[in-house]
């Protein structure tokens, strides 16, 4: 009964934590730039005792493997807003928080801060490629975010955005607020750059789908209830006809 009991108790937890990370998406559905994560699974495989006795018998355990980023570009949106940079393609924007800390992100609906500085909208400055903050004159309203990343106004060019890439997309940690962490990777100049101003890159989940999962999600810990139930019904059945004999 304890095997059975925790291979499914093994399977609920896997569950939940599939669960909470649909949710998650489902949550994201409007957050610009955001990547869809799915949890990925595997067996454990212990040897347990059977019985009183020294053999054993292998019993597979539902293990988190870990988690995989859908990496695939979300739907460009037009917003009309000039400030707006949507990247088509591989590529993210390199920006600077209040204490120093630099990050990458796919979200670029930027503002001007009261600086005249372009940032995020969380107030994060983004960079140019000198790794400094851009600034806007006072008086430039005419500002162009050409197709290779460089900017300029009803004045002339004021500098270029620092575009990186990455060997490894799913390596990168997700911080908060859309934005990740390089952790030991190097950020390289992205290759042939391909910015879209005006637009937004919308998140990539599909909320049908992920509905759909929900729906699997919740029948497969049903099930795995039921499984434990069951057993739990046996073994006191055995119970209850075993003390009846010696009653």
């Amino acid at each position: 009964m304890e095997n059975a009991s925790y291979i499914a108790l093994s399977r609920q937890t896997a569950l939940w934590r599939q669960m909470d990370q649909i949710a998650n998406n489902m949550a994201n559905l409007n957050t610009a730039g955001y990547k869809g994560e799915h949890e990925l699974f595997t067996d454990y495989v212990a040897q347990v005792r059977t019985d009183r006795s020294l053999f054993k018998d292998k019993v597979a355990f539902t293990q988190d493997f870990g988690m995989v980023r859908d990496l695939s570009e979300g739907a460009l949106e037009t917003t009309g807003n000039s400030l707006d940079v949507a990247i088509s393609g591989k590529g993210y924007f390199e920006v600077e928080t209040a204490n120093g800390q630099r990050y990458y992100t796919r979200d670029g609906h930027f503002k001007l801060n009261a600086n005249g500085e372009l940032a995020t909208a969380a107030g994060d400055l983004v960079l140019n490629d000198a790794q400094q903050p851009i600034f806007i004159a006072p008086g430039e309203t005419e500002i162009t975010f050409n197709r290779d990343g460089s900017i300029s106004t009803e004045n002339g060019p004021i500098g270029r955005l620092r575009l990186v890439s990455f060997a490894d997309e799913r390596a990168l940690k997700k911080v908060s607020g859309g934005l990740y962490d390089a952790g030991e990777q190097a950020a390289e100049p992205a290759q042939a750059p391909n910015l879209v101003q005006g637009m937004i890159e919308a998140s990539n989940v599909n909320p049908m789908l992920e509905m759909t999962r929900m729906i699997q999600v919740q029948r497969a810990y049903d099930t795995a209830q039921q499984m434990i139930d069951t057993e739990h019904d046996r073994v006191r059945s055995a119970i209850d006809a075993y003390a009846k004999t010696f009653s």
